[in-house]
Parts: structure tokens; sequence; C-alpha cells
């Protein structure tokens, strides 16, 4: 591997890992009672915590889109897609 494709790859995996991390922190915070009263998520929790882990691709997909038409994907990640984080 080259030097220029180790730097690439880096950068993928740290636009994912931010991806992640803020899908963890928005979906935690609108789906998880902060107050934990039992170890596993209940079936409430887990739904909300499914549906805006969904909601969030989908919203970025159509960003992805909306961004691609624009003429803007080309600045974006390497992973191409038509997403922001290549997928």
């Amino acid at each position: 591997m080259s030097s220029q494709n180790i730097e690439v790859a880096v950068a993928e995996l740290d636009m994912i890992t931010d991806v992640f991390n803020r899908i963890v922190s928005s979906c935690h915070s609108k789906c998880i009672n902060p107050r934990y009263s039992e170890a596993d998520l209940n079936k409430g929790e887990s739904v909300c915590v499914d549906r805006c882990v969904a909601k969030f691709f989908e919203v970025n997909k159509k960003v992805g889109e909306r961004m691609q038409s624009m003429g803007g994907a080309g600045a974006g990640g390497a992973g191409g897609g038509g997403s922001p984080f290549g997928m």
C-alpha cells in the first residue's frame, strides 16, 4: 500500500468513526432515559434507536444525493456512493 492509500483509508476511518459517534450521541439522547432502570434496552428504547438510526442514514443519503446533484460530490470523501461517508 502506498502512503497516499493509507492516508485515504485513515481519513475514511476517521469520517466513519465521527458518523458513528454522532449517531450514538444523537440517538442515545433521544431514546434512552438518563435514569437507567434496566441493564438492557426495553422494547420502546430499542424501537426508538432503530428508527433514529434509520432516519439518520436516510437523511444522510438525501443530503449526499442533493450534494451530488449540485456538483458538490467531488469535494466529498473517496468512498463515493452519493453519501458524505461513502455508503
